[in-house]
């Protein structure tokens, strides 16, 4: 089987399992426009096949990577044609549902786990014991085994690696 075919059956392999979602994602980046979106989600899929080789390393969802790449589309787009015009004034984008809350926290679950597994394994450890299961300094100093000096430098270093994780995968923090 050459290369050619199986590079076309990963990106069809790529568009069952995540086309739905990423269309979704898509629909709410552009504002409900679904031809904008359909584009998005077809020039995503593009840039996937361009780094196939990258991809089939990662053992992980490729949902985070895929909602960046789309987050950027739209970003260039806006910034390559100002505000996205109606090509004719008979032509008013198709408007849809927002995506549900559901769908949203399930992204913004995805997204942030993979920026979880980004920082180091101290980073992460500390993280999981101040936040996810609510101790104190204190705590978790006990439960982790080093000094509470330690885990207060810990948990500052890995929120701001935290903070920049979400930013490269386009999630921009207050």
């Amino acid at each position: 089987m050459n290369r050619r075919v199986t590079d076309e059956a990963m990106v069809r392999a790529l568009y069952r399992e995540y086309g739905a979602s990423l269309m979704a994602f898509a629909i709410r980046l552009t504002g409900g426009d679904r031809r904008w979106a359909e584009d998005v989600v077809q020039e995503t899929l593009v840039r996937a096949w361009r780094n196939l080789h990258d991809l089939r390393t990662d053992s992980g969802s490729l949902m985070p990577w895929l909602a960046t790449v789309a987050r950027r589309v739209v970003i260039d787009d806006r910034r390559r044609t100002g505000t996205r015009p109606l090509d004719t004034v008979e032509e008013i984008p198709e408007r849809v549902q927002p995506v549900a809350a559901e769908d949203e926290r399930l992204l913004r679950e995805i997204v942030v786990t993979d920026a979880m597994l980004s920082l180091s394994p101290a980073h992460r450890q500390v993280l999981t014991e101040t936040f996810l299961l609510d101790r104190s300094m204190q705590e978790a100093a006990e439960a982790i085994g080093v000094p509470m000096g330690t885990v207060k430098s810990r948990v500052y270093y890995a929120m701001r690696a935290l903070r920049v994780a979400l930013e490269e995968r386009g999630v921009m923090l207050p």
